[in-house]
């Protein structure tokens, strides 16, 4: 069968050009990847992909803000950077600059995987006296190192896929989800401040986010796709909208608010910390398979192809895209980004699996993040509407980790790097005080459960014996 076989002129063109290539499937795209659809197609398109990314691109910097409690002018600057930066990394990846960035209609926004490391980092700076400000300098300074990690790692996939396996990424992509409960858990409770007022798990708090959590799962079980994408929007309005008759919404620092948002490079200072690097520069590592994922997963639906010379150089410009992008991040005062994969839900979903279309996207977050209103709004979302939200998305992480182990036949050399590594990954996690009588080094090191879960899954599958899986 002929791979331009149903596809648009311009992907025939190409893929008849390299005839060693191969598409997985045939696709019903109404649009393909090099199409430019009509402006109210376009637009709709658009704007159901910045629908479907919205929350994840914000979540984390509201949840670290909460975390590291930072002044809410600060918290609402994050937020800004945020949307700015997934704006400006999402048009390099659908652009593709050079050999920077995939080509696809890839999306990119904040990563969740780094936030226990960070919130933990911010932490250890602030109870060592520093500020706010000083953790926020470190942790950018941690993002922007780590970055290039991820930028020599794409030259390097075909040794990376030898040693971190579907079961490494897995145990981490599980535990990274698992980890997170306890962060989700914190906002349900009202989050830190809650905790110094003593109103820390109140009957309001619970059954506000109860609400929320309630809202989600029931969208999530109706026929309609639309209500399923925008769930977690919709539980976040409804949770919000109850929140404010009880008093537990304050607009009182919007008005103080300046009309644009200036994005200004470094704004709080540049740190490093060697001894929480390390965690850091472990996840850019995962993140690297996390997105050789995605790229595929759009490829694919995309009716691209999934193996040869056009793929391989796709997949390294997208993962060098990532690294690059997280590099911008922290120069722009946000966190680490990668590509999203609710985004391919949306291609399916529209028939549009247009490039063109990422260049809309992009300038809509650009915007929102420099419309200081917007983020303000955010900033006022209650830690408990934001916890029933998060506490569902980060189970749904663990589950993606699950579904990823699912697939991988659990030998008996496998269920032991399974067992060990989630044993001591959750345990380092609900047990910290283990750790006390540790070197500071070590102790940074082992203190995320991610990086002691994952560091053992990664040793073990290079010294057991027996095939790699």
């Amino acid at each position: 069968m002929s791979t331009s076989q149903n596809l648009p002129s311009s992907q025939a063109d190409t893929l008849d050009a390299a005839p060693t290539q191969t598409v997985a499937f045939e696709t019903d795209l109404i649009y393909g990847l090099d199409s430019r659809p009509p402006l109210r197609d376009t637009i709709f398109a658009a704007l159901q992909h910045v629908f479907a990314s919205f929350v994840g691109i914000i979540t984390p910097a509201l949840i670290i803000s909460g975390a590291l409690e930072l002044e809410p002018a600060d918290a609402a600057y994050l937020v800004s950077m945020s949307l700015f930066v997934s704006g400006v990394a999402t048009f390099i990846q659908a652009k593709r600059i050079g050999p920077v960035g995939s080509g696809l209609l890839s999306i990119q926004g904040t990563s969740f995987a780094f936030i226990g490391p960070i919130i933990a980092a911010g932490l250890g700076v602030k109870g060592a006296g520093g500020s706010a400000q000083t953790a926020l300098g470190t942790i950018f300074g941690l993002c922007f190192f780590g970055s290039f990690i991820e930028m020599v790692f794409s030259r390097f996939m075909g040794f990376a896929s030898k040693i971190i396996t579907p079961l490494v990424t897995g145990i981490v992509v599980t535990l990274i989800g698992l980890t997170l409960i306890n962060v989700g858990m914190t906002s349900i409770g009202g989050g830190f401040a809650a905790k110094g007022a003593g109103t820390f798990g109140s009957a309001p708090n619970l059954l506000l986010a109860g609400l929320v959590l309630a809202v989600i799962v029931v969208l999530n079980n109706t026929t309609s796709s639309f209500l399923r994408m925008a769930s977690v929007a919709i539980g976040l309005i409804v949770g919000y909208i109850v929140a404010i008759p009880m008093g537990m919404v304050s607009f009182s620092n919007l008005g103080g608010l300046a009309p644009v948002t200036i994005p200004i490079p470094f704004k709080y200072g540049f740190g490093f910390n060697i001894a929480a690097f390390l965690p850091f520069a472990f996840l850019y590592l995962i993140t690297t398979i996390e997105s050789t994922g995605d790229l595929t997963a759009t490829s694919l639906i995309s009716g691209q192809p999934i193996t040869g010379k056009v793929y391989f150089d796709r997949l390294q410009g997208g993962i060098l895209g990532d690294g690059v992008n997280s590099a911008i991040a922290a120069i722009f005062n946000t966190f680490p980004n990668t590509t999203f994969s609710q985004n391919n839900g949306v291609i399916q979903l529209t028939g549009i699996g247009s490039r063109y279309v990422g260049y809309f996207i992009a300038g809509i977050f650009v915007l929102l993040g420099l419309v200081p209103v917007v983020a303000g709004v955010f900033q006022t979302i209650p830690q408990p509407v934001l916890g029933g939200a998060t506490i569902i998305m980060f189970g749904t992480v663990a589950v993606a980790g699950i579904k990823i182990i699912s697939c991988v036949n659990l030998t008996k050399r496998a269920s032991i790097i399974l067992a060990v590594s989630l044993g001591l990954g959750l345990g380092v996690s609900v047990v910290p005080d283990i750790l006390e009588q540790l070197p500071p080094l070590a102790k940074s090191i082992f203190s995320s459960g991610i990086s002691t879960g994952g560091l053992t899954a990664l040793l073990l599958n290079i010294v057991l014996p027996g095939p790699r899986q």
